[in-house]
């Protein structure tokens, strides 16, 4: 459930508006000037916020300019009287999200609201994958097939072309995926992840290409979809072997045409989207077990990645351990810890049946149960199996 924060010095415009948003299903906020509101968005995380320009203590636009140093990515939609409509556009450019007009109308001021909330959550959304992606900005490893994987992607990023990765749970698929995208075209565009495997069948359709309000029992708004919210940027279809058929006739059709309709809705949306879909499964074999469309493989399939094992890559552990560490140490704000060199080798040694996901839950055991070094004891104590 979403809050938003009303700010005015009327009492019947907060009381109004509280009314109607809480009836949507908001939770609300009031206060009655912008001193008292400002105090209010510093003790707490708002969706929205709804501000009058026109107030004692602290008018409208000083508020939008310190809540902007507090947080700027909470949308400020600007509440105006008529007379103050250059107020309100200046506001705007401020960075105000938008102004509504007193009386406000109902229908502008839903709508405005949740665009401002579908706004905010892509732009923390964005926030997010980029800090994943700046934390790591290449592959580790020199072994020929993270080699081979590099000059491919040097090769294909810069192209519109639908890349399928492939490879077992844990490999590093994401990496590859938001490697690609960084080295794309589209990098300053939103990666979208969409987890196939995570999301209840019913409800696939509607994550991926929204729905409208009323369109299902649960549907108390609208929603916009994944292939909207990636528009000029990069969508990442995670465990695409899992996709009901339904829903893979949908992606088929925005893959060919680049159109996607709302679940309830019979407006067509363009899209512009770049998929990069992955999967631990074989889809031809799920072709022929009828589980997945063939047409829909070849859209995908233009370019095909594999990733391999950490057991088909052992090379490569020794530089995944030492980034591992760097990070891990970092995170815990300590000094980076070192590891014996027979450490290493008993690493090398192992099954990893969870891969580079299994090898960075191991580093950070060892970081949080070792001493002031990784010793090949420690390996045998904490890893190896009894």
């Amino acid at each position: 459930m979403a809050d938003i924060l009303i700010i005015d010095d009327e009492k019947a415009i907060r009381k109004t508006l509280t009314e109607i948003l809480s009836f949507e299903g908001y939770k609300i906020e009031e206060a009655a000037d912008g001193e008292e509101g400002l105090k209010k968005f510093k003790e707490k995380n708002f969706d929205v916020v709804l501000c009058d320009i026109k107030m004692p203590k602290l008018d409208g636009i000083e508020f939008l300019q310190k809540a902007g140093e507090i947080n700027p990515d909470v949308p400020i939609i600007m509440i105006s009287g008529h007379g103050n409509i250059e107020t309100a556009v200046e506001a705007v450019k401020k960075g105000a999200y938008d102004y509504i007009s007193k009386p406000p109308d109902l229908n502008r001021l839903l709508i405005t609201i949740r665009n401002a909330m579908d706004k905010g959550s892509l732009v923390t959304e964005t926030k997010v994958l980029k800090r994943k992606v700046s934390r790591v900005q290449e592959m580790i490893g020199a072994s020929m097939p993270i080699k081979k994987i590099k000059e491919t992607i040097e090769k294909v990023a810069p192209t519109e072309a639908r890349i399928l990765i492939t490879g077992d749970n844990g490999v590093g698929k994401e990496l590859v995926a938001r490697w690609i995208h960084e080295k794309s075209n589209r990098a300053t565009g939103p990666i979208i992840e969409v987890n196939c495997a995570a999301i209840p069948t019913e409800l696939i359709e509607s994550e991926l290409f929204g729905h409208e309000k009323g369109s299902f029992t649960s549907a108390i708004k609208q929603r916009i979809g994944k292939f909207e919210s990636a528009n000029g940027g990069t969508l990442f279809l995670d465990e695409i072997g899992d996709m009901s058929a339904n829903a893979q006739a949908k992606v088929l059709r925005a893959l060919q045409e680049g159109k996607i309709t709302r679940v309830g809705a019979d407006k067509d949306i363009n899209v512009d989207v770049r998929v990069i879909a992955a999967t631990n499964k074989d889809l031809l074999k799920e072709v022929e077990a009828k589980n997945f469309r063939l047409d829909l493989y070849h859209r995908l399939s233009v370019i095909l990645i594999h990733v391999p094992s950490l057991n088909e890559r052992r090379d490569d552990i020794p530089l995944l351990v030492e980034q591992f560490l760097d990070d891990i140490c970092s995170e815990y704000g300590i000094a980076v810890k070192l590891i014996d060199e027979d450490a290493v080798k008993l690493l090398q040694q192992y099954n990893w049946t969870g891969n580079i996901r299994e090898l960075r839950n191991v580093v950070e055991r060892l970081v949080i149960l070792s001493g002031k070094s990784i010793t090949a004891e420690d390996v045998k104590n904490y890893v190896m199996p009894k």
